[in-house]
């Protein structure tokens, strides 16, 4: 089914309609924010003759700090809003790069990335989980790493009940008419908003309440604004989790051996992993 297809049925969140709006407000201290946790994350200062591959490039941010950071980057996406906020930063910032190849593709279509050939980097942050085939997705990326490469990724946490309700929760959002979902997310939003309001409230630090959403896309890694990456988690459809054991056992019996672990604590977010190729003699 083609990616419209599925917008049109309920079955997927136009996660791309978001990056677009979030192009707006990307500015010069996101972008070295996930520069930052490109270095953190693969232990390096420099992605200098590296290939890199962003599976799901989304708005092309990481994509593009993947560059600025010296790599060779391409980076596809099955979202075709995502491949135009992608394309879009390459303008600003790299145009007629030809060392940045932007495409749209899917991790799913074993054709298509036969064709791409192998990278030092695959990086898939929050996108595997939204394919409605994780594990496929998983086995798919296998094949894309170099022998000496590295995975990056991050994978939703599976919580148990609580995942399988905010399973039916994007589900929801997913199957309601445009003109409800701005009230359903809000109705969804609002306990959790008024618990987090009274905690700084008790607290003595009302005012800081408003300060920290003003300042989030500054804190966040990930260089989103609150209001942003709160629709992007309550509509993000499809929607798979796993335990951070079942990642690791998954990438070690597939000959990758763990090199870098973030995870969210057990609640609500992403395992963040990396793992490196094992050389075999």
């Amino acid at each position: 089914m083609k990616h419209k297809d599925e917008i049109s049925a309920g079955q997927r969140f136009a996660f791309g309609e978001n990056w677009i709006r979030f192009l707006s407000v990307l500015d010069e201290n996101r972008i070295e924010a996930a520069e930052q946790s490109l270095r953190n994350m693969l232990g390096v200062e420099t992605l200098a003759g590296k290939r890199f591959l962003d599976v799901g490039s989304g708005s092309g941010l990481f994509s593009l700090a993947a560059r600025r950071l010296g790599a060779k980057v391409h980076s596809f996406d099955f979202d075709p809003a995502s491949v135009a906020c992608t394309t879009e930063l390459k303008r600003r910032y790299f145009p007629d790069d030809p060392d940045w190849m932007v495409e749209e593709g899917s991790v799913l279509d074993l054709a298509y990335l036969k064709k791409l050939g192998t990278f030092d980097i695959v990086y898939s942050w929050g996108v595997l989980h939204h394919t409605g085939a994780m594990w496929q997705a998983l086995n798919n990326v296998l094949p894309l790493v170099n022998e000496c490469g590295s995975v990056n990724i991050a994978i939703y946490n599976d919580q148990g009940g609580w995942s399988r309700r905010w399973k039916w929760i994007k589900q929801t959002y997913n199957w309601l008419p445009s003109w409800l979902r701005l009230p359903y997310s809000i109705l969804v939003m609002l306990p959790r908003e008024l618990r987090s309001f009274l905690a700084y409230a008790a607290s003595g630090r009302f005012m800081s309440y408003f300060t920290d959403k003003r300042a989030y896309s500054k804190l966040s890694q990930r260089g989103m604004n609150w209001w942003h990456d709160q629709i992007d988690w309550i509509g993000g459809y499809p929607f798979e989790v796993a335990k951070p054991e079942e990642i690791f056992n998954y990438f070690k019996n597939n000959g990758f051996d763990l090199a870098q672990l973030k995870t969210c604590g057990g609640g609500l977010g992403c395992n963040e992993f990396v793992f490196n190729k094992r050389f075999e003699k």
